[in-house]
């Protein structure tokens, strides 16, 4: 008996529907590509026999029919207003301060994502239907393009769900990878076409095609973020939204989180400008949203942009260089490195000859080759990056590297963390992880030894003259007067300095000691709970976890070293040779607080007393604020060599610029 045609159409489409959720959203393909094609196949066939029974929501109509003529405007249903966008930390925490005074409460709950540098869309689903996907236009019309949405994967056609509401406009980002723009731009090489020049053109480009195919062969994907109008369901909060569009099969942004308060919602957004090369597709920020929809009906909008969201934005510069050479380097901790060596390129007014590949997983991703022509990034005009490779310039002269068996700097059989992406040098011994910890350990954050610089570090260590942090306080005048360029004077100086260092408060101590995930904050954390190191040393990893700001990995990563024999050791010495090891307020001098104190500084170009870091927990540590960008919000401007465009910035708002030796000064800081 044969099958019923429309019964045999309803079964193939849900199969490879369901399929396709399996591979987009859930990342865990069931089928191989061969069986999936097959099924495809199956599909095309049988619909070819009975066209009347084709479906406009049919797996098969994603690449799409004829060309259109032209593109209609649609008046979107709810306006699709921009976001307020700021550079400035203070500014996000004065945006709060506007919503907490007109709510008259005390704390916001917000949620954080990824601002995607992609193109804005709306996607509106009839009963669980695509029936129209728009762009923003001008935010009260946007063009119909939903012959090209349809071509892009992510976006289902039908939502996965029993129960559909009447109507619901979800709306989102697509955006195009950097792999798949590389992949592109090689094709298009190969035909003697036309390069895309970024991601965010290229899809801009894609969605305006009058051919979908063209446009199915881009490769563009989809993130829903937001809302629009929606009927026949509700939601309390982003979150539980977000949740309910997952669920019928919607990719949301990727990393959100949630906080109850402004400040860690800000440090959230903070630790994002470094890990921007994490990511496969452009981000240009984080966007900051009330999570309660009651609480964002009482703030409302204005004719711009709605008072309960802001965007903290990135400023991102590239340049396009070649990459010279891959080589590796030893951290404190033993994680190796691999770093390229550039072209010398001029990037926001600074030269980048560096740029961190961060891991191996990271160089075979993005099949980063010596001899590449590379886009290179600083997000933030801090942290230069490797975004992708130029593919279509390789010649076939470019050479492959393979990540070290063996620490580059001792020899030891390196190993790779249990389910990590890091490699490691297993030696506590090891010469570049000791030059590592000891120059972390003398910076101002955590010893502050004023005089051991980095030339000095390497010649003890050099020399076997230091071979552990309690080393540098059995060093005799006749050490460092051995030494190149160290005289009686200087040689005197550095050893004040280390004997002052023994007077640190223990925070202090802890940052230094190099403990994996341990910066000062979670030093201050372990030192103001614990108030010494032998109740530290006494406490179980249970004592750990129990404390707010400290979840399992911090606990026990501290709990292993104190409990290690290295860290007995090393803790015991130093104990030994007067090393004050208990919690204590800092004596702080009333003259810098005074001047510091409230104030937010930005710090531009390259210095030469202090890392950046260095100065960045200077100022924090004697009562300032730290921000990336230049704003009417800013009290400061701190700039060294190469300023770049914060300089001009500063100048334009009247903002007082001061050079390193000047900001030294003030705090009274001795610049020899």
């Amino acid at each position: 008996m044969q099958q019923d045609p429309r019964k045999a159409l309803h079964s193939l489409r849900s199969m490879i529907e369901r399929h396709n959720h399996y591979y987009h959203v859930m990342g865990e393909p069931d089928i191989s590509d061969l069986e999936f094609d097959r099924l495809m196949e199956r599909l095309i066939a049988l619909e070819k026999k009975h066209p009347d029974l084709v479906t406009s929501d049919s797996p098969t109509q994603r690449v799409g029919g004829l060309p259109i003529g032209g593109f209609v405007s649609i008046e979107h249903r709810l306006p699709m207003l921009s976001i307020e966008n700021t550079y400035s930390t203070s500014e996000i925490r004065a945006f709060d301060d506007r919503l907490r005074k007109r709510l008259n409460q005390p704390s916001i709950e917000y949620v954080v994502e990824l601002k995607i540098d992609g193109v804005a869309v709306s996607l509106l689903y009839e009963k669980g239907s695509l029936q129209n996907g728009l762009t923003r236009g001008d935010g009260y019309q946007g063009d119909d393009i939903t012959h090209n949405l349809r071509t892009v994967s992510d976006i289902p056609l039908t939502l996965k769900t029993s129960h559909p509401p009447e109507f619901l406009e979800i709306r989102g980002e697509v955006y195009m990878t950097q792999q798949d723009l590389v992949n592109f731009n090689k094709h298009q090489k190969s035909k003697g076409n036309r390069l895309l020049a970024n991601p965010r053109n290229a899809v801009a480009g894609s969605l305006k095609l009058h051919d979908p195919k063209e446009c199915a062969r881009r490769e563009l994907h989809f993130f829903g973020h937001s809302i629009g109008r929606f009927e026949g369901m509700d939601f309390d909060t982003h979150m539980q939204y977000l949740q309910s569009i997952q669920d019928m099969g919607i990719i949301t942004t990727p990393s959100i989180k949630m906080f109850n308060n402004i400040d860690d919602a800000v440090k959230h957004c903070e630790t994002w400008i470094g890990r921007t090369h994490e990511l496969d597709f452009e981000i240009d920020g984080l966007v900051i949203k009330v999570n309660q929809f009651q609480t964002r009906k009482e703030l409302g909008s204005t004719s711009k942009s709605p008072r309960w969201l802001v965007a903290y934005k990135f400023e991102r510069y590239e340049e396009t260089t070649r990459l010279l050479d891959i080589r590796f380097q030893v951290g404190k901790t033993g994680t190796i490195t691999p770093v390229a060596d550039l072209d010398p390129v001029v990037i926001a007014g600074t030269t980048v000859s560096h740029a961190s590949l961060h891991n191996a997983d990271e160089v075979q991703r993005k099949d980063i080759r010596i001899g590449d022509m590379v886009v290179v990034e600083k997000a933030g005009k801090i942290i230069p990056h490797i975004v992708r490779v130029e593919a279509h310039h390789r010649t076939g002269k470019e050479r492959s590297f393979s990540f070290p068996e063996s620490c580059p700097a001792c020899g030891t059989a390196v190993q790779r963390e249990e389910g990590g992406v890091y490699v490691r040098c297993p030696n506590f011994s090891c010469s570049a992880q000791l030059r590592e910890r000891l120059r972390f350990f003398s910076q101002r954050s955590a010893m502050d030894i004023e005089g051991l610089g980095e030339k000095l570090i390497d010649q003890l260590v050099d020399q076997n003259l230091v071979t552990s942090f309690a080393d540098l306080y059995r060093l005799t005048i006749e050490d460092l007067m051995a030494l190149e360029r160290m005289g009686k004077k200087s040689s005197l100086n550095v050893l004040r300095a280390i004997a002052e260092s023994k007077q640190r408060p223990l925070e202090r101590l802890l940052t230094g000691l190099g403990i994996r995930h341990v910066g000062s904050r979670v030093a201050k954390v372990l030192s103001e709970r614990f108030q010494s190191i032998d109740n530290l040393l006494r406490a179980r990893v249970e004592d750990f976890e129990a404390i707010d700001e400290i979840g399992p990995i911090i606990a026990n990563s501290v709990f292993y070293y104190l409990k290690s024999s290295e860290g007995r050791y090393c803790i015991e010495e130093l104990q030994k040779l007067g090393i004050q090891m208990h919690y204590s307020q800092e004596n702080q001098n009333s003259r810098p607080e005074s001047t510091i104190t409230g104030k937010t500084f930005v710090v531009t170009g390259s210095l030469d007393h202090f890392t950046r870091t260095e100065i960045k927990s200077t100022i924090e540590r004697l009562g300032g604020r730290t921000t990336n960008s230049v704003s009417k919000q800013t009290s400061i401007v701190i700039a060294g060599k190469n300023p770049g465009t914060k300089l001009q910035k500063a100048q334009s708002l009247a903002i007082p610029v001061l050079n390193e030796e000047e900001f030294m000064a003030i705090i009274g800081h001795n610049p020899s």
